[in-house]
């Protein structure tokens, strides 16, 4: 696994990553989660030695700078124009095998796994984000890694170009590899991660499996619709759990609904619906990080 390590970073005054500690795990897809200025990217240059700082990270026990050939443990996708614009995609690629003492015929395999086969000899100076994006992701499996570190890799990609990256970590991962990934695009991260780990302010704030970090949100509840919900609500208030009116019925907050079910039916309440309602990555992420939110809207500002 990749073990980081007391990590830290100061530039000037101000802290950018203090005393970070987590792991990654082989055959799994770990989301790395903060808000903006969390010190994300920079935690990431730290892992694989693009910045100086405190801490260290292991690859299997050993830092990546010890390896022979780097290029085979870990694939890095830090900035998607990482490339010469008027080198051909091709080209490009070409180069970075004969860097990493890689088959050459691992060139064309790669762009066709990522669905640039067709602009191979095209010069990604013009290509859009998107198209960028599924370049680096090329260069990052060019030496068939182990691990792959990926910052933010859904950016400008289309709906089915998410789609693909989507699937494309999560059989990446099955197969005993290990995805280390951030991404604001949380409706996605629920569906591709299987353990979260999330920063603020450059301090851990969570490292947990996604299951974990849901099942401790305060969103977490019972949603109903019954023949009386005002005195439902009363009995659920009694009990110090808190409710909100929605959608013609009510929320009971840090309850299942077997309870919910049982103490209606012993006060002869009809149920007409009833169900649990799971909170969801937004939601319990947003609550783990508000105090460690440093940008805020007027409207933020406010509540």
């Amino acid at each position: 696994m990749i073990v980081a390590s007391n990590l830290g970073k100061k530039y000037k005054k101000k802290i950018a990553v203090s005393d970070l500690s987590f792991t990654v795990e082989l055959g799994k897809v770990t989301g790395f989660l903060g808000p903006n200025g969390s010190g994300k990217s920079t935690t990431m240059r730290l892992m694989v030695g693009l910045d100086s700082g405190d801490g260290q990270t292991t690859f299997e026990g050993k830092r990546l700078q010890d390896y022979d050939n780097p290029a085979s443990v870990v694939g890095v996708l830090l900035e998607a124009k990482a490339f010469h614009p008027t080198r051909s995609a091709y080209n490009h690629l070409s180069v970075l095998a004969t860097q990493g003492n890689i088959d050459q015929t691992r060139v064309s395999e790669v762009l066709e796994l990522v669905g640039l086969s067709e602009v191979a000899h095209s010069k990604p100076g013009k290509f859009s984000l998107g198209m960028s994006q599924r370049l680096g992701i090329a260069a990052a499996i060019l030496g068939k890694p182990k691990y792959l570190l990926l910052d933010e890799p859904a950016n400008g990609l289309d709906p089915e170009g998410i789609s693909w990256l989507r699937a494309f970590i999560k059989r990446y991962a099955s197969e005993g590899n290990a995805v280390f990934i951030s991404s604001h695009l949380l409706s996605e991260m629920a569906q591709i991660a299987d353990n979260i780990v999330v920063i603020g302010k450059g301090k851990l704030i969570s490292s947990a499996p996604i299951e974990t970090m849901l099942a401790g949100s305060t969103h977490n509840g019972v949603y109903t619709r019954t023949s009386n919900t005002p005195k439902l609500k009363k009995l659920m208030e009694k009990k110090g759990l808190r409710t909100e009116d929605i959608e013609n019925g009510l929320k009971i907050h840090g309850i299942k609904s077997d309870e919910v079910g049982k103490i209606a039916f012993d006060e002869k309440i009809v149920i007409y619906e009833l169900t649990n309602q799971e909170a969801s990555l937004e939601e319990a992420f947003l609550e783990i990080t508000a105090s460690s939110q440093e940008y805020h809207t007027q409207q933020e500002t406010k509540k």
